[in-house]
This record gives structure tokens, C-alpha cells and sequence, in this order.
């Protein structure tokens, strides 16, 4: 790449860190996205963004569809160049805003995979047997991370970056930090809070020392927990379930939502729960909830 536009993708990335505090895997998707299109610019004989065009965005999409891209991952390819169009006109790289007019193919939304009720105790109740036979921190401390996960509907890194000092017990809650840096406070159940004292009690207590800090989860070795270690904890404990095929972390996060609003939570409220930016994203849990009642019409009804 030329060493113009390898100026231009630096300037944007420091934009990216520091004017819109992006998450480090966001600007590294941002990054990639607009590495392909400098790249299939200078293909074009292209010298200079200043003459970019709206054609050369579409050549760039098509090409990506050639390859092989799905629908989803060139729809947001098209997301990401509009706002690198925007920042580029506004620092006066273009005089025109080209993205601006680029369509967004619109992506095959896929519904997220749910475990029933009954499966979310089961996964809960083998980690809870295991705990009691094993009667080891580690055990205790797994227990105290599927349930608050289930529990909270929180993402895996919010888990691990839960400090001590963000448990209230009084109220029941924890608060954690999600995408873009916002905090929010999120609910517990009785269970959840219960998994958590005995690991914070009997457990964490063995495995602590000086790498430790304020974090609530620890590995082996005493430090904070890493997120791989978690999901492999969440892999192993819905490993328990009949007909289960892997589902890792992410499917205790939907299944908290659709349980949720099964159980007649309002959409804002589980909106402000899993801490989405967007109503329309928590949405989809509407229509997990709606299939799963006409799976259980179709099968319990006799007229079905």
C-alpha cells in the first residue's frame, strides 16, 4: 500500500481511538475493512482518495461478493466505509461525500440459539453437583460465572473485567462496563448472588494473591480471568445437555433475554439488561420468543 493512503488509515485509526473510543476489536474490523478498499483502489490505478468515487465503492462491494463475502459481512464493509467517507470529507481528504449514497445490502439475520428453561437448570444443576463433589475453588468459582452469566445476560468480558468493588449486595446487582466504555447496573437472582458469595467466600480466597488486583474471577495462577477460560468453563457446563450441540457464552446471553421477555419483561427493560445501543437489536429476541411458542403449539396441540 502506498505510503499516502498507509498515512491516511493511521490518522483514522487515532480518530477511531481517541475522538470515537471504539473497542480495539471494532477499529481492528474498521482497519480491515478500509485496508481492502485502499488496496482495491490502488488495483484501479487510484493515486489519491481525493479521487474516489461512488463507483469505485461499488466496484469494491461486487468484488467482495465475488470472493465470497456473505451478505451480513458486505453489508457492514459498506457501514464502515460510510463513516470513513463522512471523516474523510469533514478533514477535507474528499470534497464530496460518496459514501453517503452507497446502499447497504441488507444481511440474513440468523436467530440466536436458545436453551429452554428446563436446560438452563439442568446446565446449572451438573455445576452445582460437580461443585459439591469436586469441593474445589475452581469448581465454585465456574458455578458463580454460568450462573451470573445466565443471571445476567452480561458479555463475557464484562464478566472478567468485574471488579470487586462493582458487586452491591444489598440491592443485588453488579455493575459492569460494556462496549464504548458505558457502565450499567444489572440485576441478580437469588441463585446467581448465592454461587457468587460461597466463591467469593470460600473459594477466591484460596487462589488469591499479589496478581490478583480488584478482580472478582481468577484463573489458576491468581490473576484476573481471561475470557478463553470462560467460555471453555460455559462450553464444558451446557455439555451437560442432551442433544446440545457446543454452545458456548453467547448462548446464555439470548437465553437470559428471551427468558426474560417470556416472563413479561418489557423490551426497554431487557434493552437497558444487556446493555444493547439499539431497541432493534434486543427486538429480535421477540421473534426467538415467537418461534419457540409455535415449536411448543405444534408439538402440545392436539389441532396444531
Amino acid at each position: 500500500m502506498s505510503d499516502s493512503f498507509e498515512k491516511l488509515t493511521t490518522t483514522f485509526q487515532r480518530y477511531l481511538e481517541v475522538e470515537r473510543n471504539l473497542s480495539v476489536h471494532t477499529i481492528r474490523a474498521y482497519l480491515g475493512d478500509l485496508t481492502s478498499l485502499l488496496e482495491h483502489l490502488e488495483s484501479l490505478g487510484l493515486a489519491s482518495i481525493a479521487d474516489l468515487e461512488l463507483v469505485h465503492l461499488r466496484s469494491w462491494l461486487a468484488n467482495q461478493a465475488v470472493k465470497g463475502a456473505s451478505r451480513t459481512t458486505i453489508s457492514r464493509r459498506a457501514v464502515s466505509i460510510r463513516l470513513f467517507t463522512k471523516w474523510a470529507l469533514k478533514n477535507k481528504y474528499i470534497s464530496t461525500d460518496v459514501g453517503a449514497s452507497l446502499a447497504t445490502p441488507k444481511g440474513h439475520r440468523t436467530l440466536p440459539e436458545v436453551l429452554g428453561i428446563e436446560d438452563a437448570k439442568i446446565a446449572m444443576d451438573s455445576m452445582a453437583m460437580r461443585a459439591a463433589e469436586e469441593e474445589s475453588p475452581m469448581s465454585l468459582r465456574d458455578v458463580a460465572m454460568v450462573e451470573m452469566l445466565y443471571a445476567s445476560g452480561a458479555r463475557v468480558a464484562e464478566l472478567c473485567g468485574l471488579n470487586l468493588g462493582d458487586i452491591d449486595y444489598n440491592r443485588q446487582t453488579i455493575q459492569v462496563l460494556g462496549k464504548g466504555n458505558k457502565e450499567r447496573v444489572i440485576p441478580l437472582g437469588i441463585p446467581a448472588m448465592r454461587a457468587l458469595r460461597k466463591w467469593l467466600d470460600e473459594g477466591r480466597q484460596l487462589l488469591v494473591n499479589e496478581k490478583s488486583e480488584k478482580a472478582v474471577f481468577l484463573g489458576s495462577r491468581g490473576k484476573r480471568i481471561d475470557q478463553r477460560a470462560v467460555r471453555t468453563v460455559v462450553y464444558e457446563a451446557l455439555s451437560a445437555i442432551e442433544g446440545i450441540d457446543r454452545m458456548g457464552p453467547h448462548a446464555l446471553r439470548h437465553s437470559a433475554a428471551t427468558h426474560l421477555l417470556e416472563g413479561g419483561a418489557d423490551l426497554r427493560t431487557v434493552q437497558e439488561i444487556l446493555g444493547h445501543a439499539s431497541l432493534a437489536t434486543t427486538q429480535i429476541y421477540t421473534h426467538v420468543s415467537t418461534e419457540r411458542l409455535q415449536k411448543a403449539f405444534k408439538q402440545a396441540h392436539p389441532r396444531a
